[in-house]
């Protein structure tokens, strides 16, 4: 029997990505900035801990707003649809036909199709919806779900480089520790997110890897310009 494999939830995967990617680059930076210009993993653990909450709120509410335009969106043209079949339902017609033609369907069967699809104006509207606008309905609650997702993903993941914080008194030796485990939460990461979006899966996790580096890299310097460190 053939079974085919496809991408689920992939809503809630998006926004696992967004909010990982970011917690786990933004406060590894910043941890890293800090390291360069104070020798004291109480003050990193302090300003990461804080960049966490203001982060997670902040994506969240990202995520939160992006859901509600997408669902004020979908109900305004929905209801344009519906006000279309009524007032112009012959130039709806020719646009199911239209949407026929493309898959090589005869005028004739496309003029059935169309007639037949007029019976239902729900189903109808739906068809446009979905292939002359290329809208799926948002799920009930999508964009809290979506805050929720992306804020807690931000938070597990700004937790990872600031970790290594808690337990060393120094922040230069607590960065050494922070830039491992990073790094391999990183390439861990970029692995598996370019496996369920069907990227490749190794130079996926390297190009992970080197965004987080580079941030972390660059804010380190930057500290210690300023501190007169190099």
């Amino acid at each position: 029997m053939h079974h085919e494999h496809h991408l689920k939830s992939s809503d809630t995967i998006r926004d696992i990505v967004i909010g990982m990617s970011d917690g786990l680059t933004v406060p590894f930076a910043l941890a890293a900035g800090l390291s360069g210009a104070v020798n004291s993993s109480h003050i990193v653990v302090t300003a990461g801990i804080a960049e966490i909450v203001a982060g997670s709120i902040a994506m969240g509410l990202g995520g939160f707003l992006a859901g509600r335009t997408e669902a004020d969106h979908y109900a305004a043209e929905l209801k344009r649809e519906y006000d279309e079949v009524e007032r112009v339902p012959e130039e709806e017609k020719r646009e199911v036909m239209e949407v026929f033609a493309d898959f090589g369907l005869s005028v004739a069967l496309q003029q059935q199709v169309a007639d037949e699809m007029a019976k239902d104006k729900h189903k109808w509207v739906d068809f446009m919806m979905r292939y002359e606008l290329g809208l799926e309905e948002p799920l009930a609650n999508r964009a809290t779900q979506s805050a929720i997702t992306i804020g807690a993903s931000y938070v597990v993941g700004g937790i990872i480089p600031l970790s290594p914080y808690f337990f060393t008194p120094s922040s230069q030796m607590a960065l050494y520790y922070s830039c491992g485990v990073t790094m391999i939460c990183l390439f861990i990461f970029g692995y598996f997110k370019s496996k369920v979006t069907g990227q490749p899966a190794f130079s996926g996790a390297l190009k992970v890897l080197f965004i987080g580096a580079l941030a972390a890299a660059a804010a380190f310097i930057m500290a210690k310009l300023i501190n007169g460190g190099f």
